[in-house]
């Protein structure tokens, strides 16, 4: 594995070891807490020491994916027999956050793979689809991308413009997709476009398929450890049966961005807390006007707020989490929550970056390269205001986005 000799010399070791103020632990299994040991171990071991130089790079070290397959990362809420975790939604959201907290850009990884590619295919695909595709997915052998959002259409995705004409023995498909995390490394693209009667379904386009291709965004302050690209479709010819069958309408792609977007709520909290631990080591290290900084009241009042900024996050997931294993969940309790922690995490790092002073702009903390993942996530996978329309929607009974 490649990584320069620089990095070596500033390695930190990570000794992070969780944020509980209320007592959440008392709430999850010993299998839960296993679950988060073992991915907060393989955070401490392949992802801390090196993701300050992949981040500086802006280099995605694709020989996660495997890793990530072996550890159990990809598609944990997938039942087992098609490779997944067969896990409920507590250890799925605990892994997210374990994961966001050694980097967002990482735990966008997994997410698109377990909630935006091995979801869809689980919930609307073929037996067929799901033995072919899942188990190479949950093991990382393969690496899979979502195509919603196109250059046009984001926070309005009824009104893409790819579509697909059927040839009698197979589709065509035309149009392309943008910011696609995943899109220059994958293998396969769970793609949503338009039949000719205007109706969104969902197609399966795989790599080498002439007149696809992915180019990849460059020139981005943020997720700079992940891959991001388009998704250009130029007279692809897509077999019959790669289209998922079992749903079709744009219910079906909003059903995946729950999923996902569930997993953001909890990955948010896993950086929020990487900045206030080191925050709070910081504030108990540097010494100013003879004594550290953490004795001064403001610094105090900043580490407060956080603690209580961060569990009331935890409760939240939390109790999100066991409406989503009891089948409870609605859209607008994700929105509630993936907008209320990712604001938080955002407000936490950059309180946390203040408290380091100078140093909280160098790759020395993590502080500064959480801030700037901080703010794609704020915005994808529904933006921060199109959550509160959302809520607001379900207030009131009057959608205001339309």
């Amino acid at each position: 594995m490649e990584h320069t000799s620089n990095a070596h010399k500033s390695l930190k070791k990570d000794l992070f070891e969780g944020v509980d103020f209320y007592q959440v632990d008392d709430l999850l299994t010993e299998e839960h807490k296993l679950i988060r040991s073992s991915i907060r171990d393989f955070v401490k071991k392949e992802i801390s020491p090196y993701i300050e130089d992949w981040a500086q790079r802006a280099h995605f070290p694709y020989e996660i994916v495997k890793k990530f397959g072996d550890v159990g990362a990809f598609g944990p809420q997938i039942p087992a027999e098609y490779g997944g975790g067969g896990m409920d939604y507590i250890a799925y959201g605990l892994i997210m956050q374990e994961i966001e907290r050694g980097d967002s850009g990482m735990r966008s990884t997994a997410s698109v793979q377990g909630s935006l590619v091995m979801y869809p295919i689980y919930k609307f695909g073929s037996e067929e689809q799901k033995k072919k595709y899942l188990p190479k997915l949950a093991s990382g052998e393969m690496l899979g991308c979502f195509g919603l959002t196109e250059p046009d259409f984001g926070s309005n995705p009824s009104g893409m413009v790819t579509n697909f004409k059927d040839m009698g023995d197979h589709y065509l498909l035309n149009g392309a997709k943008m910011w696609i995390s995943n899109s220059p490394k994958a293998d396969i693209a769970v793609v949503w476009a338009k039949n000719e009667a205007g109706r969104i379904h969902g197609l399966i386009v795989e790599r080498g398929m002439e007149g696809f291709s992915t180019p990849e965004t460059h020139g981005k302050w943020s997720l700079r450890a992940s891959a991001t690209g388009e998704l250009v479709f130029d007279n692809v010819k897509v077999p019959k049966e790669n289209l998922l069958p079992g749903k079709s309408g744009l219910g079906a792609p909003m059903m995946c961005l729950d999923s996902a977007r569930y997993g953001i709520a909890w990955g948010a909290i896993g950086a929020a807390m990487d900045c206030y631990d080191s925050a709070k080591r910081y504030a108990l290290e540097r010494i100013q006007f003879d004594k550290p900084i953490g004795s001064f009241q403001l610094i105090q009042k900043k580490l407060a707020e956080m603690l209580t900024e961060i569990t009331k996050a935890q409760l939240i997931t939390w109790k999100l989490g066991v409406m989503m294993n009891e089948g409870k969940a609605t859209t607008a309790h994700i929105s509630l929550a993936k907008r209320n922690n990712v604001a938080m995490a955002l407000e936490i790092a950059r309180e946390a970056r203040q408290i380091h002073g100078g140093m909280g702009i160098t790759g020395e903390y993590p502080i500064m390269r959480h801030m700037m993942n901080l703010e794609s996530v704020v915005t994808y996978e529904g933006t921060h205001d199109i959550h509160l329309l959302i809520l607001g929607h379900d207030i009131t009974g009057i959608p205001a986005f339309k």
